[in-house]
């Protein structure tokens, strides 16, 4: 059975896309390990993990098209060694983060058990494109050829008939 879609609306086209984000997203909802996401300037942010027990070889960065994707892996080092108690948590996990388009990583650092990622958002170019206004002789916004021309009488528009503002 398949669960109802938030964007199976026929008036919704080409949302495929952002459907899959929003199931990836879902099934990243494990809280390992936690996490905060930081604006460090205007079009900067940084990811910080709390990765305490990883070692740099343990942590693995990727960019899967629009996602940012970290993996950590521990080695088991535990030969010869008797527990009893163990609470600390040594156990692999992925965390991915669903990028906009253009965001750019620009590098990544473990320090005190954390590993910080930092993510640059450029700023879009203004593009601005005019578009020409184009008379045809003799049809719609000639002006004087065929059907009524509109005229603004005290702010309200209209219609002129042979020459002359309609009372209306």
């Amino acid at each position: 059975m398949s669960r109802p879609s938030v964007f199976g609306s026929p008036l919704f086209l080409g949302f495929d896309h952002l459907e899959q984000m929003l199931d990836r997203v879902a099934k990243n909802a494990d809280g390992y390990p936690p996490y905060n996401i930081e604006q460090t300037a205007e079009s900067r942010l940084r990811i910080t993990l709390a990765v305490a027990g990883f070692a740099m070889d343990d942590l693995q960065i990727t960019q899967e098209d629009n996602q940012l994707v970290i993996r950590g892996r521990q080695k088991d080092d535990s030969d010869g060694r008797v527990f009893l108690h163990r609470g600390i948590a040594a156990r692999q996990f992925q965390r991915a983060f669903v990028l906009a388009e253009g965001i750019e990583v620009e590098g990544a650092w473990l320090d005190n058990g954390l590993l910080h990622v930092d993510l640059r958002r450029p700023q879009p170019e203004v593009r601005v494109k005019t578009i020409p206004i184009v008379g045809m002789a003799g049809g719609p916004g000639a002006g004087d050829a065929g059907g009524p021309v509109n005229t603004k009488v005290n702010g309200a528009a209209r219609p002129v008939v042979e020459g002359r503002a309609s009372r209306g």
